[in-house]
């Protein structure tokens, strides 16, 4: 993952004519903590988990970035991921360097009592390096808001004073902000309109395939069923379902538990690897990276794939699709809408003021349809896809903020 991100950083930032000397100070993180957090289970035992904390580049102002639970969190993922929250943010035109912070865990086999301890653990061990105006937390993948009012709370604990800016993702009663839950949805959706439009598809009608049925993959196929499009087929850890007459969204939706999974609910399930390859006109996949290689990219029917997931589709596999003519809007692009509105957050717990709803989505809206336009007009005019113009679009504000700070 990693290797594939340093590949196209070094593309992207030859084609904007930077020297070698910027790619060398960008393409790994300038500071990297590892942790071990002492955790008190609930058979009085006590386990010890490894955490981690990234921060790509703080030349253009603070670290932003979400922290995600899972048995797959090392290293060399959060390096990565900071890279790609280093990317959102220039594309996205945010006073913010990007991190990354994981716990390698699998927080489905965790009590509640679990959880919160694990979670006040990590803010212990992080304190030194995180704080509103160095580095803000967020929710990623098995993380939500209420791991994220713990946190908060642990780091009020430790710096005795009121700080709703340390974290975003928060409760709306803790300084959370509308919005949100679903922004990394809203975000994908836009992104699907908006490459619907460049292939003169129509939402309604079209067929939908949604690898993933968590936060961000479930709330999209509720706007896109509700636009009036068939969600013919989603999967989560157990399985897949699929039925090219459309699947019942709504009913889903209610019957999902906190992790996204509903699968076991069905019978005549598929796996995720023979789901991906079915008849649709979107696919989207929302779940974890490496999905689209070059062994089954050839069986791809879709003729977009919108990324929700972080890197779901190789360097080669991309390469295949591109011939094939099948649009592919890169993760570091459809990704925007859980980090802008996290901006959002950040900004009302600056001003002690708060936005409504429509007032949040609409500066979404606008915020990444101009990113998403911006992008395939560059792609066209450079005769590139849309991958490698995102990441020049993201790269060229941090090289130019440390360029301008003397540090290359």
């Amino acid at each position: 993952m990693l290797e594939s991100t340093q590949i196209l950083m070094k593309e992207a930032l030859g084609k904007l004519g930077y020297k070698d000397q910027v790619y060398e100070l960008l393409k790994e993180p300038s500071r990297m903590l590892e942790v071990r957090i002492p955790v008190r289970m609930d058979d009085q035992s006590v386990k010890v988990f490894t955490g981690y904390r990234a921060h790509h580049n703080d030349a253009a102002g603070p670290i932003k970035g979400g922290v995600r639970f899972h048995p797959d969190v090392d290293a060399e993922t959060v390096k990565a991921l900071s890279l790609w929250a280093a990317l959102k943010c220039g594309i996205a035109d945010l006073p913010f360097g990007g991190g990354k912070g994981g716990i390698a865990c699998d927080p489905r086999r965790l009590s509640l009592g679990e959880l919160e301890r694990l979670s006040r653990g990590y803010v212990r061990a992080i304190s030194q390096i995180v704080g509103p105006a160095k580095d803000i937390l967020g929710p990623d993948v098995f993380t939500n808001s209420q791991i994220m009012a713990w946190m908060m709370d642990e780091y009020n604990k430790l710096k005795n004073y009121d700080s709703p800016g340390f974290i975003s993702g928060k409760p709306l009663s803790l300084g959370g902000s509308e919005g949100r839950e679903k922004a990394s949805a809203l975000g994908l959706a836009i992104c699907v309109e908006e490459a619907a439009k460049k292939k003169r598809l129509g939402i309604k009608g079209s067929k939908v395939i949604i690898q993933g049925f968590g936060n961000a993959g479930s709330y999209l196929a509720k706007y896109l069923h509700d636009a009036g499009a068939i969600v013919v087929g989603i999967s989560d850890a157990y399985g897949a379902l699929y039925d090219p007459d459309g699947l019942p969204v709504e009913y889903m939706l209610n019957r999902r538990d906190s992790f996204g999974t509903v699968t076991s609910l069905f019978e005549g399930t598929i796996t995720n690897e023979e789901m991906l390859e079915q008849e649709c006109d979107i696919l989207v996949p929302a779940a974890v990276s490496g999905q689209i290689t070059v062994e089954n990219a050839h069986n791809i029917k879709a003729s977009i794939i919108v990324e929700a997931a972080g890197g779901p589709v190789t360097l080669e596999a991309a390469k295949i699709l591109d011939g094939m003519g099948v649009l592919v809007v890169p993760d570091v692009l459809a990704g925007l809408g859980g980090i802008l509105v996290s901006y959002f957050e950040w900004v009302q717990n600056k001003q002690g003021m708060y936005w409504p709803l429509e007032d949040i989505e609409a500066k979404l809206q606008f915020k990444m349809t101009e990113a998403f336009s911006a992008i395939f007009s560059s792609a066209k005019a450079r005769r590139i896809n849309m991958r490698l113009a995102a990441y020049m679009a993201g790269a060229q504000k941090m090289a130019e903020a440390s360029i301008k700070r003397g540090w290359v």
